[in-house]
């Protein structure tokens, strides 16, 4: 099997790392070697959190260079767009449609990017999830990055009773129906319901 590179990114705070970390463990249930490397920046403070995921028969490395990621998971629109040089041809951008300000903005040094889907479009497959809304279905807004899990677990050689095996033993117990739930909104997802 070719290796898999999958980045995820976001912002402090919005459960990346836990992401990252179901992914690990389910590519391990399934069989796979797997590497991961986190990059924190300023992530107690809203700055961007950015986690390098590859695996396959043998991984070596974890670092994932411009034009190399498979599937970039992106939890916020501007994390989405800083990582596009990152997807390689043929990637694929699954993208959470929520923005939320990094601090140059909401000091007012600078403004937040307009038109970024239209960006994103010209260069790469992107699919925007609202997952907010899925989490709140799911019943807690902060299960948004099992949402994405959900819609990135479908296009991976992973089986489905893997990644649930794997939140069961990853989330804690009382945080479980909502995660198991908000897993399957995204896994389940159709296009129609797909900005």
């Amino acid at each position: 099997m070719k290796s898999k590179n999958i980045m995820i990114v976001g912002v402090g705070g919005q459960g990346t790392l836990l992401a990252s970390r179901i992914l690990g463990d389910a590519v391990i249930k399934a069989g796979f070697d797997v590497k991961i490397s986190e990059v924190h920046g300023m992530s107690q403070r809203g700055g961007s959190v950015v986690t390098y995921v590859k695996y396959g028969e043998k991984i070596y490395s974890p670092i994932i260079d411009k034009g190399e990621a498979d599937i970039i998971l992106a939890f916020e629109q501007l994390e989405a767009y800083r990582a596009l040089p990152f997807l390689k041809r043929g990637g694929i951008i699954i993208v959470n449609d929520q923005k939320i300000n990094p601090m140059p903005v909401i000091t007012g040094a600078a403004s937040y990017p307009e038109n970024i889907y239209d960006k994103l479009r010209k260069t790469a497959d992107i699919e925007v999830i609202d997952a907010l809304s899925l989490a709140e279905k799911a019943g807690n807004i902060k299960a948004v990055n099992v949402v994405l899990i959900g819609v990135m677990a479908k296009m991976t050689d992973i089986k489905y009773e893997d990644w649930v095996e794997t939140i069961k033993a990853t989330v804690p117990k009382k945080f479980l129906d909502v995660n198991l739930k908000a897993f399957d909104f995204g896994y389940n997802l159709d296009k129609t319901e797909k900005i």
